[in-house]
């Protein structure tokens, strides 16, 4: 029987005939074909452990892969072209003027994100496609304002972060089935560039989020090694760096990098998804409530002991080690502000180089110089694999010590709420990213306030003023953020307001919070993109 492969929606129809080719498409059906109930019985294995974590299993270092752990001679792949310093990685969603901004940031690297920092239209990936595809090809440009963009002489180097195994893509289908959203963004990106980069001294790199299992990595390897063949490239052209932002990849390290060894180019600290997870896993666990989001810095013990694990491990497999994202973006007229912000940027980065990681994470093209001036002072080389951290000890019991100084304040109640509703209206309105308080808030941020807000009220958290954190509490204070969420995020519609207000109340009342916001709502973003009423929300 031919295969049958559909697209539900003609938003985007001039981009389309130049991304969605025939070929495309071809190597898209032979993907989701090859790979797509690996994916699926994946995604059920997490239900089973996260229901094991509930009965009250805890985590811990897998014991049949404690030979892969213990044997000293393996290693992974050399940097590929352009990945051997990453002492500064800038990170984005894929719109033009970000991609222009960032590829001439000055940071060594650039990763264009279709995961937390994209809202999902159908428009804003295909049109992403489109605008990494002409970088790769250095013929990006764009006009705004009378002002002309235009890429620089010798720019970073381009990694892309795809959206997570989790996540479908409704818009296309495969025999009626929707196709994973990890593959269509892998796929499409791989397909158009491959050759095109290799053929510039680069190559196909990538970020790859939300692991849980080194399956989910063996999966990701069966990936490349088809996808290279298929295109008749050499194998292990590919380069992937890994983000440990789940709690229970953080058990894993070494096996992840053991999957992907001949295509791994290292771990990421993923901070603020690692947070979310840490609540979400422990969901059933009174003893893992948390303080304000504030009170969760990366000195807390849980946070320390994964960090410390992540650059052991990486420089015991020859990898970069790379720190994660600090929030602060710069403050508009208020030098004193500003200047309190950048410090701790400052101390971030500082933290960082000094514990041995090999790079670290930019949102803003004007934290370029302050992470680089930390990074070049503390590392002259290209990397730290040389500091072993060889006096790491780590232990299950360490990456699970959730004694975190801190409380629970109105303030932190009212922040989580203001984050979620504006974040996730903004999301369903097509906008992946928004300050907010002069933070950066993405779909993790957002994820982090969203479960905390339930925990607390799951488990009758109380504020430093003694009054419980209820439904009601949550409720009342929604009521009167939601006037001001237009405020934050400027240019959401009232109809998306009230339906990211009714989700939120609707999550703090849920026995379990869902696994993610994404999920719950890209029906909305489906329905705008024209595909059929079946995939509505069902607590619309």
């Amino acid at each position: 029987m031919a295969t049958s492969i559909r697209i539900h929606t003609n938003v985007v129809p001039q981009a389309q005939s130049e991304i969605l080719t025939d070929g495309a498409l071809a190597f898209l059906a032979a993907l989701h074909k090859t790979f797509e109930s690996t994916r699926q019985s994946l995604l059920i294995a997490r239900d089973v452990t996260q229901r094991r974590y509930d009965s009250g299993v805890s985590l811990d270092f897998p014991p049949e892969t404690a030979h892969i752990r213990a044997e000293p001679s393996w290693h992974c792949a050399s940097p590929g072209p352009g990945l051997e310093d990453r002492r500064v990685e800038i990170t984005g969603p894929t719109d033009r003027k970000m991609v222009i901004n960032a590829l001439n940031s000055g940071a060594k690297t650039f990763m264009a994100d279709f995961e937390d920092s994209s809202a999902p239209t159908f428009a804003n990936m295909i049109n992403g496609q489109v605008n990494l595809r002409d970088a790769a090809r250095r013929q990006i440009d764009f006009v705004s304002g009378g002002k002309a963009y235009n890429l620089v002489d010798n720019p970073a180097t381009l990694l892309v972060r795809p959206r997570g195994w989790h996540l479908d893509e409704t818009r296309v289908t495969v025999d009626n089935v929707p196709i994973s959203a990890s593959l269509f963004d892998f796929a499409l990106y791989f397909y158009h560039n491959a050759h095109e980069l290799i053929k510039r001294g680069s190559g196909p790199y990538f970020y790859l989020p939300k692991m849980e299992h080194y399956l989910e990595a063996r999966l990701w390897n069966d990936v490349f090694l088809f996808s290279q063949s298929y295109i008749r490239i050499p194998n292990n052209t590919i380069r992937a760096t890994v983000l440990i932002e789940t709690l229970p990849a953080a058990f894993q390290m070494e096996e992840i990098l053991f999957e992907l060894r001949n295509h791994s180019s290292g771990l990421n600290c993923g901070r603020w998804d690692y947070i979310f997870s840490a609540i979400k896993k422990r969901r059933a666990d009174r003893s893992a409530v948390l303080p304000d989001r504030k009170d969760i810095t990366m000195t807390v013990p849980f946070m320390d002991a994964y960090v410390r694990l992540l650059i052991q491990t990486c420089h015991r497999r020859k990898v970069a080690a790379m720190g994660g994202m600090s929030a602060q973006i710069p403050i508009k007229n208020d030098k004193t502000a500003n200047e309190i912000a950048m410090e701790k940027v400052r101390a971030d980065k500082f933290r960082e180089v000094t514990s041995g990681h090999d790079g670290t994470w930019i949102a803003h093209p004007l934290i370029n110089d302050i992470a680089r001036k930390v990074f070049d002072e503390h590392m002259l080389g290209p990397h730290q694999y040389h500091v072993r951290r060889e006096d790491v000890k780590v232990a299950a019991a360490d990456l699970l010590n959730t004694t975190v100084p801190g409380k629970v304040t109105e303030d932190g109640v009212r922040g989580n709420v203001a984050v979620a509703l504006a974040y996730s209206t903004a999301w369903v309105g097509g906008n992946g990213c928004i300050p907010v308080n002069h933070l950066m808030e993405d779909a993790a941020t957002a994820e982090i306030a969203r479960v905390q807000l339930w925990q607390w009220v799951k488990y009758g958290a109380r504020m430093d003023t003694g009054e419980p954190v209820t439904v009601q509490l949550i409720d009342r204070v929604i009521a009167e953020q939601a006037p001001s969420i237009k405020s934050i995020a400027p240019g959401i519609k009232e109809e998306h307001l009230k339906i990211t207000t009714s989700y939120l109340k609707g999550q703090i009342r849920q026995e379990w919070p869902s696994e993610f916001l994404t999920s719950d709502l890209m029906p909305i973003l489906s329905m705008a993109d024209g595909v059929e009423e079946k995939w509505q929300m069902s607590f619309l």
